[in-house]
């Protein structure tokens, strides 16, 4: 029985309607992967090269003067000059002329002490002075009488009027007010020297300012008792005020002893104060 071709022919599948789109599909992968090759050439190609670095040794270290700080530290603003002002003399205050805060000049007065005693005791001393001085003119007045009188007796003795008895007499009178001069003399100086202690005394009732400076604390007032030691207890002041002299002025600071190899004489510092945080004080 002969094959009925047309009944296979028809059961084919017909691929030539297919057979363009496949070739195109296959094109476009040839040409993305051609491309992605290109581009991947192209960046090893062209991508920069590895910088060059220099190696060096450093043959110094970074100091103060290289821009960073080789120690920080904190301390305080102290003055090198600063006294507490009182008296030689106990006695009350009677007058402060200075406040906290107030420049003073050196010599200044600051504080008067009541002189009364002082002033009683300079005048008791300077009567003895005068006293003695009146007697050392009376003293030299009798001596100028008494030889007078030796050279009369002299004169006398020699014309064999009167006896060597007189004249010894009377040598001895001149000897003994000359004596008495010397003494007196002596006791003049004493007593002169003794009135220079007590106008002293009135002198140091007047409390003055040692060196110029600035008043930073007042520590009595009228009416309180102040002596040179604290044997008065609470209730005796031993100074009137405080002086700073401000010319004397420095940076103390305390370096702790682990760096303490970073400090060296003649190191440049730069001070900055917490009141002036913009002020770099070299």
């Amino acid at each position: 029985m002969p094959l009925d071709t047309s009944a296979l022919n028809e059961l084919r599948i017909d691929r030539r309607g297919e057979e363009p789109s496949s070739r195109r599909g296959v094109i476009f992968a040839i040409v993305v992967a051609i491309l992605a090759i290109a581009a991947i050439l192209y960046f090893f190609v062209n991508r920069p090269g590895a910088a060059t670095v220099r190696v060096a040794t450093a043959t110094e270290e970074a100091g103060a003067t290289s821009g960073g700080a080789v120690l920080n530290a904190s301390g305080y603003v102290t003055a090198r000059r600063q006294a507490t002002v009182s008296s030689k003399v106990s006695g009350k205050v009677v007058e402060v002329l200075i406040e906290e805060g107030m420049p003073v000049k050196e010599g200044q007065v600051l504080a008067r002490i009541d002189a009364t005693m002082e002033g009683i005791t300079a005048g008791l001393a300077q009567a003895q002075v005068n006293a003695a001085r009146s007697a050392l003119e009376e003293t030299r007045v009798r001596i100028r009488e008494a030889e007078i009188e030796y050279k009369r007796a002299a004169r006398l003795a020699g014309e064999r009027i009167s006896s060597q008895s007189d004249l010894d007499r009377a040598k001895a009178q001149v000897d003994a007010l000359r004596a008495r001069l010397n003494s007196q003399q002596d006791e003049l100086t004493v007593a002169q020297r003794q009135m220079s202690i007590r106008q002293q005394d009135v002198k140091e009732t007047v409390i003055r300012a040692p060196f110029a400076g600035v008043v930073v604390s007042k520590n009595a007032q009228p009416g309180e008792m102040i002596s040179p030691n604290s044997a008065g207890g609470g209730f005796t002041r031993t100074g009137i005020c405080t002086i700073v002299d401000m010319a004397s002025l420095e940076v103390e600071v305390d370096v702790n002893e682990s760096y303490i190899n970073r400090v060296s004489a003649n190191q440049r510092v730069t001070a900055v104060l917490d009141a002036y945080p913009d002020w770099q004080i070299p």
